[in-house]
């Protein structure tokens, strides 16, 4: 006569389970500030950061009895700072991200034929039909 126990245990550890929804939540908390939008968001910051010392700078060249009115200039200059220069900035991003990746693929395809090209001087049948590709233009 034979039994059979069936057990219904985990089949993951509840450690690993809790780690990687950490994991995912990271990475969906990170995804907005990939790419283009980080680096305008940097870049902004930085902007906005140079101004906004520079308005400290003749704020502290004022007198002290106007200490509400250079606080109130300077949060006038942070945010129109923000306004004006959000658009221009993200351009700025986004066209440096496309020219590194696009300087990335030419190194890429470089790297590539160079290797093809180390190869083809090897090889015969290859050096004959890269002749014939560079001959049809």
């Amino acid at each position: 006569m034979s039994t059979f126990v069936h057990s219904q245990f985990n089949q993951k550890h509840p450690g690993v389970e809790r780690v990687e929804g950490i994991v995912e939540k990271y990475q969906a908390y990170s995804r907005p500030f990939e790419g283009a939008k980080a680096l305008a968001a940097v870049l902004l910051g930085a902007l906005v950061s140079s101004l906004l010392v520079v308005a400290n700078q003749v704020i502290d060249s004022w007198s002290d009895g106007h200490l509400m009115a250079a606080w109130i200039a300077l949060w006038i200059v942070a945010f129109s700072s923000l306004a004006l220069f959000d658009g221009p900035v993200r351009a700025i991003a986004q066209n440096l991200k496309r020219s590194v990746h696009q300087w990335l693929v030419s190194r890429a395809q470089s790297k590539q034929d160079e290797k093809t090209w180390l190869v083809a001087q090897k090889d015969p049948a290859l050096m004959a039909e890269l002749t014939v590709l560079m001959l049809r233009g």
